[in-house]
Parts: structure tokens; C-alpha cells; sequence
């Protein structure tokens, strides 16, 4: 006997529409702010990911070499590959780039509640306007995607962070060069380990440096308490050498911010410096989806990313993203009673009569698909009750029935499953009546 793998999973009928539910409402929500769809391939170079994504991404690679002896792996996540493509045909492109993708993704990580190995996720990226336009535009995509589901602010917020403060921060507490991604790779920790364990990290990314671990980890605990634009502009007066790039950035906040209430989602987005994100590419605001309800769980997370383009080899290009997986999502969908299903159940069954009307009832099946109907019908000849029964498993919203004494009228008869009530319709009007 065959098992699914761990941390896989296999969707049958039922779990595939309310995958799809969920996929639905993604991409109208992407649609109505004008992002096209794209899809990128599912194996790609194994240097895309091990380049620009960050240490924990790498020790998560489904990585192998193929025949051809190139070493490739199983996309982790679909930032890379989009700027690979983006760069690509830069030159072709008109700008500003707003795409989207929802396509399934591979991480070899520990298995727990909302983590799994492959995993569905929706992407939505601006590339080529560094503006904080493009910044909103994105984090009320992301906001408006979750509301598309019947969320409000008591079920998810948004907490704003910025990994331009915190560059400003390290650099004030002596950090520079090849250690700042290390650094803020760690800080990326700060709220999910202990002190102790963060100092460590921070030493490690300082390559051994205990004593600046410990005088920096104090430090970057006080700045993530602030919980306002004035709160955070105070957690950095004992840095004055670096107050003029402080106020212009804060600067850059209150215009974010103001834009966000235009949009209509500021009541969502909180600042919050205890967000970093620990992929290496992230250069600038990053942001983090949670519930409120239940345990809290990341459901989305993204930023700014305007270095990634030209690291693949391409021109320069400012970009900034988010992505949001299926399966927190669902979770919580499940949890708050707001889920859904697309499930395709056909519109009627037809039940035939005899073996002689079944040319006459496949007649009106193939008139009645064409018609854009969902049309079942049995395959083989049973008897008329045993139709009906299965008209009720496929869930079918009518029952035609098709006998000798309905061709010679040339009028079905159509019962409603939900109701019961039963009628008579001529074989040319049956596909409006279907409709109905």
C-alpha cells in the first residue's frame, strides 16, 4: 500500500473546491486592483534560490541534480523566479509591472499546524516604481484579499516594520558591511526566541562577537516595544549622529501611512518594528499578516525588495511583494465559520426513460452543455428510481426526465431536487428553465 509523503497533501473532490474557493477569491481581489497573472516554472536552478534567499530557505531546498548534471530544486517560493523573469525582458515590458501567481511551492521543513512541505501560495508584486504608491497599493491588495473572504479587523491585523530602521539602528550599534543580513536574519528571531538564545544568533552572525551580541540584543528589544510613528522616533535618541536619516525616513512612514488611510485600510496596519522578515533580498518597509482570533498565526507576509533584480544579472529594478499561503488561510476560514466551496455539481441529471429514448436524451445532454449547463446522466440503463437517487448523490440542482411519452410530447419533465416541485418544459426552452 502507497502513502502520501509526509507533509503532502492530495485534494479529492471536496477539498479541491474549497481549495479553489479560496484561489477564486484571490484572484478577483488581484484582478480588481488590475495585476495580471503569471506562472512561473515549478524546477528551477538551484543558485536562484541559494543566492538570494537567505541561509533558512537553503537548509529547506528540495535540491537534486537532474540528468543533465545541472543542480536545480524545487521552487521554496516564487520571488526569485519572478524577478528572473521580470529581468529578463525588462526592456519589453511596460511599467509599472503588477503581477500575480498562486501556484504550489516546496519547503523540506519540520511539519507542524499550518506547515507543511508543498503548500499553495498567492503572490502579488509591483516591480519597477519605488514609490510608497506602490508600497499601499500592495499592502491593500493583501488587505482586501483577506477581506474578500468576510474578514474584518477583529479577525486579522497587519504590523508594518522596516528593514531601512533597522539597517539605521545596526549601523548605529557599530554594524556594517557583511554582517548586517546575518544580523537581521537573527533579529528576524526576536520575537519567537528568548534573549539568551537571540544573543547567541547575533554572536554567530557576528562571528563570535559575544559582547556585541550582548550589548546589541538589549537594545533591539526596547526599540520593538514602540507601537507608534512617535514611539518609534524615540527608541533612537541616543543615535543623533544618524537623526537626519531618522526624520526622513519617519517621513516616508507618515506618507505610507496617510495613503493607506485613502485606501481605506489603515484600521488594519499597526507599526511595528518587531517585524524584519528573514529573507536576505528584503531592503526596505516588510509587513506581516496575523490573526486575532485563535492562535494568532502568520497568514501573509512581504516588503520591499529593490536589489533583487540586478543581483540576478538584470538592470536595477525597485520591487516591492507579498504571498500568502493556503493553508493558514484556510485555518482560519474554518475557524471562523467563513469558508466556502466551488464545487462543481452539475445543474441537472438527466434520468432516461428506456433504451430506446437514450439517443434522445444524449441529444438533449450535448444541447444543454453547449448551452453552458453542467449536465450527469447515467452511463449505462437502470431503472428510473435508481436514477433519481443517483441524481440526488451527484447533488444535482434538477432531474430531467426523458421517456417514451415525454419525446412523443416533446416536453421533459424537470423536478427540483431542493424543493420537489415537478413541471413540464419544451426540449427548446429546457436550458432556460435549467437557468432559472
Amino acid at each position: 500500500m502507497f502513502k502520501t509523503l509526509p507533509g503532502f497533501r492530495e485534494f479529492y473532490p471536496e477539498e479541491c473546491a474549497r481549495r479553489n474557493f479560496v484561489f477564486s477569491k484571490w484572484r478577483a481581489a488581484a484582478e480588481s486592483f488590475g495585476f495580471r497573472e503569471f506562472d512561473p516554472p515549478v524546477l528551477e536552478s538551484l543558485e536562484l534560490f541559494t543566492e538570494k534567499s537567505g541561509e533558512e530557505i537553503k537548509s529547506q531546498l528540495f535540491e537534486f541534480t537532474d540528468k543533465g548534471g545541472r543542480r536545480v530544486s524545487l521552487r521554496p517560493e516564487m520571488t526569485p523566479s519572478l524577478a528572473r523573469m521580470v529581468g529578463a525582458k525588462a526592456a519589453g515590458i511596460r511599467r509599472p509591472v503588477k503581477w500575480f501567481a498562486i501556484g504550489e511551492n516546496y519547503r523540506y521543513e519540520r511539519q507542524q499546524k499550518g506547515r507543511l512541505r508543498a503548500f499553495y501560495q498567492y503572490n502579488a508584486d509591483i516591480l519597477g516604481d519605488g514609490s510608497a504608491g506602490a508600497d499601499a497599493e500592495v499592502i491593500a491588495l493583501l488587505i482586501e484579499s483577506l477581506r474578500a473572504f468576510g474578514l474584518t479587523e477583529r479577525e486579522f491585523k497587519l504590523r508594518l516594520g522596516d528593514r531601512t530602521l533597522w539597517a539605521l539602528f545596526l549601523q548605529s550599534m557599530g554594524v556594517e558591511g557583511e554582517f548586517m543580513i546575518p544580523v537581521l536574519s537573527a533579529m528576524d528571531k526576536i520575537e519567537k526566541v528568548s534573549p539568551e538564545a537571540l544573543e547567541e544568533m547575533v554572536a554567530n552572525a557576528l562571528k563570535g562577537s559575544g559582547a556585541e551580541a550582548a550589548r546589541i540584543v538589549p537594545a533591539a528589544r526596547e526599540i520593538i516595544k514602540a507601537r507608534s510613528l512617535e514611539e518609534i522616533r524615540a527608541s533612537f535618541a541616543d543615535a543623533p549622529e544618524l537623526a537626519e536619516k531618522i526624520d526622513s525616513r519617519m517621513g516616508e512612514w507618515r506618507r505610507l501611512l496617510d495613503l493607506l488611510s485613502a485606501l481605506g485600510v489603515r484600521e488594519y496596519v499597526s507599526p511595528d518594528l518587531g517585524i524584519v522578515r528573514g529573507l536576505a533580498y528584503y531592503t526596505g518597509f516588510v509587513f506581516e499578516a496575523f490573526q486575532t482570533v485563535g492562535t494568532g498565526r502568520a497568514l501573509a507576509g512581504g516588503g520591499r525588495y529593490d536589489n533583487l533584480v540586478g543581483k540576478l544579472g538584470y538592470q536595477d529594478m525597485p520591487a516591492v511583494g507579498f504571498g500568502m499561503g493556503d493553508v493558514t488561510v484556510s485555518d482560519l476560514l474554518e475557524l471562523v465559520g467563513k469558508g466556502g466551496s466551488l464545487d462543481a455539481r452539475p445543474d441537472a441529471y438527466v434520468a432516461i426513460g428506456s433504451p430506446e429514448c437514450r439517443a434522445k436524451a444524449l441529444e438533449t445532454v450535448a444541447s444543454l452543455r453547449r448551452a453552458g449547463l453542467r449536465v450527469d446522466y447515467p452511463l449505462r440503463d437502470m431503472p428510473f428510481g435508481k436514477q433519481f437517487k443517483q441524481a440526488d448523490s451527484t447533488g444535482a440542482r434538477f432531474a430531467v426526465a426523458i421517456g417514451p411519452d415525454e419525446i412523443s410530447k416533446n416536453r421533459a419533465k424537470v423536478k427540483n431536487l431542493s424543493t420537489g416541485a415537478e413541471s413540464e418544459a419544451d426540449f427548446a426552452a429546457l436550458a432556460d428553465i435549467l437557468r432559472a
